[in-house]
């Protein structure tokens, strides 16, 4: 049967300026470029799902302009169920700006626009939706509030939660109580712990508080030098793949919808699913933009095969 993946999140109008480097305060610097795309963490997520070949069904809101037409075609054609976005008449579709440097590295800003008013009563009329998931990802671009009432009808329905704890902020005890599944990036992880995350001796640290406040699962990942794992069924490191980076923006959203397409509710092939979604990850990085670069499962296998 296939696996079935419902996302909460944003959907974003990106707006990437290609510059030199990051500029400095104060500083007025020409860019070598501009482009738009689609974007959002959240429907980056489903679409790296989407193209990894699962059934993918989206909660969100789009503004009722231009960006929110083009994201709604976008993700129709990566064959997301969209039946629970819902178009605002009043607050445009959320936006973001890229600063990308010649190094891939990225600066974002991000206005929440629509996102911001995706509602706990909007959740609750998507509960079968979420029933029949196998998976629902959040991220923090759409309020708290709504991914603890999303999760809540995912825990009545012994559906596994995972949380993108980004951007980065203190995270409830309840919110954490109904997460299975942490997927921190180092920098995110020490902001919401307090824990440096250097050495494993850390990063166990780190599972061991998230663990102790209800979370099954921790996921760090720590860029080049791969993803720290700690779970009922053991813990380690998996290894990055080294590739040249062209543009990091969507790599973290890459490796999220890519793991949870082939991640077993037990966790067994844990390795396995964190190396895929390494090697798609690693293929987004290789192109400008962060939704045109997310690879399809047939992109992955011909890259790095079966």
């Amino acid at each position: 049967m296939m696996t079935k993946v419902t996302v909460l999140g944003s959907i974003n109008l990106d707006t990437t300026y290609s510059i030199p480097r990051i500029p400095l305060p104060g500083e007025t610097m020409h860019v070598n470029g501009v482009s738009s795309a689609a974007g959002g963490k959240g429907a980056n997520q489903a679409v790296a799902a989407a193209r990894s070949g699962v059934d993918v069904s989206f909660i969100g809101r789009v503004g009722k302009d231009h960006g929110g037409e083009f994201m709604l075609d976008t993700m129709k054609k990566e064959g997301i169920n969209l039946d629970n976005v819902l178009v605002d008449e009043d607050i445009e579709t959320g936006s973001a700006v890229i600063m990308l440097d010649e190094n891939g590295q990225n600066s974002i800003l991000v206005d929440a626009g629509a996102n911001g008013e995706v509602s706990v009563k909007q959740v609750e009329a998507a509960e079968d939706t979420i029933a029949n998931s196998d998976y629902i990802i959040a991220q923090f671009e759409t309020p708290v509030e709504v991914t603890i009432a999303a999760f809540k009808i995912a825990k009545k329905h012994g559906v596994k939660t995972i949380l993108n704890p980004a951007p980065a902020h203190e995270i409830s005890d309840e919110l954490l109580s109904l997460t299975d599944i942490i997927t921190p990036n180092e920098t995110e992880s020490s902001l919401i712990t307090g824990i440096e995350v250097n050495e494993e001796a850390d990063m166990t640290k780190t599972a061991e508080h998230f663990r102790n406040k209800g979370v099954e699962t921790t996921l760090i990942t720590l860029g080049s030098r791969g993803v720290f794992y700690s779970s009922s069924v053991g813990k380690g490191f998996v290894k990055a793949f080294k590739v040249k980076a062209v543009d990091t923006t969507g790599a973290g959203d890459t490796f999220i919808g890519a793991l949870s397409s082939v991640l077993k509710a037990d966790y067994s092939n844990i390795e396995d699913a964190i190396k895929y979604g390494q090697q798609a990850s690693s293929i987004t990085v290789q192109g400008a933009g962060a939704m045109p670069s997310i690879p399809t499962r047939e992109k992955v296998t011909e890259v790095y095969g079966g």
